[in-house]
């Protein structure tokens, strides 16, 4: 089977790698494709395709964008998305400076629990210039201070949805997130929708335009992959899957490793076709 990854990050976002790297390691592991998603960002893009021009692994140009309901963060991928266009990447610029926000009001809950920590500190985790800052650099500074072991503790106790230091601020809703990829050519994806607890909205957003949905994440449990791969029939959506790379942290690879969760690359043409109707 030819294997793809359909979700990796980079250090253009909260990925430990840089594009180059990611590519270079999909190449190592025999993978035909894969998809640089960052979030809210498409600055290591052009990096990734630098990168393969010499090589047999094809990069897809992606997104991942975060959005927001009723208190939920919902995120949706972005695939073939035209990543140059000035005007999208001043929408995401927008859509950055929420994240700024939040990074800014969770280091302010972990210093009232207590905590020492500074935003500077938070920052400087951040390796590539204008690179994204996120949850997982907190995450890095709470393990080099000793407060958490790995990365699964600092979300699970201080960063995750049940976090003592989790906060939302406003952003746009997951209907403005299909509509923002649609609008710039992409084709929007729903992502591990089996973290939300929120399958009712899978029907919402088809009717605005989704045209797929990650079936394969290694959070996904295989009563998941079940479940969503029935969805992805019943409401005639492209069945897709993803690593979501991000790296080791601590020697631990947040969520899956590159290439663990192997799809076949007629998904890219499915995905490919969608984009040219």
């Amino acid at each position: 089977m030819k294997r793809i990854d359909l979700h990796t990050h980079t250090t253009a976002s909260d990925g430990k790698c840089s594009p180059k790297e990611n590519v270079m390691l999909a190449e190592e592991r025999g993978l035909q494709a894969i998809a640089i998603t960052d979030h809210d960002t498409v600055g290591g893009i052009q990096e990734a395709l630098q990168a393969a021009e010499h090589l047999s692994v094809e990069v897809i140009p992606g997104i991942e964008v975060s959005t927001l309901i009723e208190g939920t963060e919902i995120h949706v991928l972005g695939y073939f998305i035209d990543f140059e266009n000035e005007a999208f990447n001043s929408e995401l610029a927008k859509l950055r400076k929420t994240r700024n926000l939040r990074n800014e009001m969770m280091v302010e809950k972990l210093q009232e629990l207590g905590i020492e920590i500074t935003i500077e500190e938070v920052k400087a985790k951040q390796k590539k210039k204008g690179g994204n800052v996120g949850r997982p650099h907190i995450a890095e500074v709470l393990m080099e201070k000793g407060i958490v072991h790995d990365l699964a503790e600092a979300f699970d106790v201080y960063l995750g949805k049940e976090g003592k230091a989790y906060v939302n601020p406003p952003r746009i809703s997951p209907f403005e997130g299909v509509a923002l990829i649609q609008k710039y050519g992409g084709v929007p994806v729903l992502a591990h929708p089996g973290l939300y607890d929120y399958d009712e909205l899978i029907k919402e957003l088809v009717e605005i335009g989704l045209k797929g949905i990650e079936v394969h994440h290694p959070d996904h449990s295989p009563e998941e992959v079940k479940k969503y791969s029935e969805m992805a029939k019943e409401f005639q959506l492209i069945a897709t899957g993803g690593s979501d790379y991000h790296g080791k942290r601590n020697g631990v690879v947040f969520h899956g490793d590159l290439g663990s969760q192997p799809i076949e690359y007629e998904v890219i043409e499915n995905l490919r076709a969608v984009k040219k109707s």
